[in-house]
């Protein structure tokens, strides 16, 4: 991993901070919750796994409006990627006025992605960092709801989301569903158009050259989840948590969520510049045994935003293979 990928220690220090309720106690006393919480398992539930620092590899595709000749640039990018995730220490206090008050828990993250082979100044270039939280959610009587895990994003390009869902357990190995890239009308049937800058054996300029992509196929095009496929060769999966999430109503949840765009991506007369509309994303938290009979930590993801222009909706992928450091 390149140097200008590394994570400080201290970026997301919570060493002086705890967030404790005030002008009004939720629940037990403070002296209970302490005795409650060393018998109990992390209040992070299931998304306790995420803890740490993650690195690896993966791969973004993502349909560019184009301001010229025709409206679109297909940018392929093979990256590098550090992920971290700090507990965020204390009871989030969420108060009520349908139902009683809640507690949340959470996590800071921090995400960085170079391009793993395009050089600036003779670095990695930098493509994406995103600051958000994880928190989880107990379940609720109004909505009426199970538990459920969100993510609260904040895009650079000027886009803000709140994305939740469900975490399940399971054994074995994931089903990795295929990812499309195929752009569709916004409008019902939502009918797919096909592009010539799909056929990496089409020369065109308006998809990323082929100096910068060495290692990309056809199929990872075709379906960028191939390379999570992949990531699970030659590794015994002992056990996973799979965390589905949508900024729709995925039911649970029965509502929230959503987007939010600067005045720029939302445009005006004409239809959007590049309205970031939706997004769904997985994360699958696996505990696994090498070759070599090593236990070790993966965290796969597949993300999918919907970019919304000219009319069409233009399917933005990423995925990656990280390992827990």
């Amino acid at each position: 991993m390149a140097e200008e990928s590394k994570v400080p220690p201290t970026s997301l220090t919570m060493e002086d901070f705890s967030i404790t309720p005030v002008s009004g106690t939720i629940g037990p006393a403070p002296e209970v919750r302490a005795v409650a919480a060393a018998a109990a398992p992390s209040p992070l539930g299931p998304l306790a796994g995420l803890k740490g620092t993650w690195k690896g590899r993966g791969f973004n595709q993502i349909w560019r409006p184009f301001h010229g000749t025709q409206d679109r640039f297909l940018e392929l990018n093979e990256t590098e990627e550090v992920l971290q995730f700090v507990e965020i220490p204390g009871d989030i206090p969420n108060r009520g006025l349908l139902q009683a008050d809640i507690t949340l828990h959470g996590l800071t993250y921090l995400q960085k992605i170079n391009d793993a082979n395009v050089k600036q100044n003779g670095k990695p270039a930098g493509i994406h960092i995103e600051p958000g939280i994880w928190v989880s959610v107990p379940a609720t009587t109004n909505p009426l709801d199970p538990p459920t895990v969100a993510r609260l994003a904040n895009i650079p390009h000027g886009t803000s989301l709140v994305a939740q869902g469900s975490a399940l357990q399971s054994t074995g190995a994931p089903t990795i569903a295929p990812a499309s890239i195929v752009p569709f009308t916004i409008t019902p049937p939502n009918t797919p158009i096909n592009f010539p800058e799909q056929n990496l054996g089409i020369p065109t300029t308006f998809r990323t050259p082929p100096a910068d992509i060495p290692h990309v196929t056809q199929a990872m095009v075709n379906n960028p989840n191939v390379v999570l496929t992949n990531g699970l060769v030659g590794k015994a999966i002992q056990s996973v948590t799979t965390l589905i999430i949508s900024t729709l109503d995925l039911n649970p949840p029965s509502s929230g969520g959503g987007t939010s765009n600067i005045a720029f991506l939302q445009g005006a007369a004409g239809g959007p510049n590049a309205q970031a509309a939706q997004m769904k994303a997985i994360f699958w938290i696996e505990e696994f045994v090498d070759a070599h009979g090593e236990t070790h930590h993966q965290l796969q993801y597949t993300q999918t935003v919907l970019l919304n222009f000219n009319g069409l909706s233009w399917p933005h992928v990423s995925v990656a293979n990280l390992i827990k450091q």
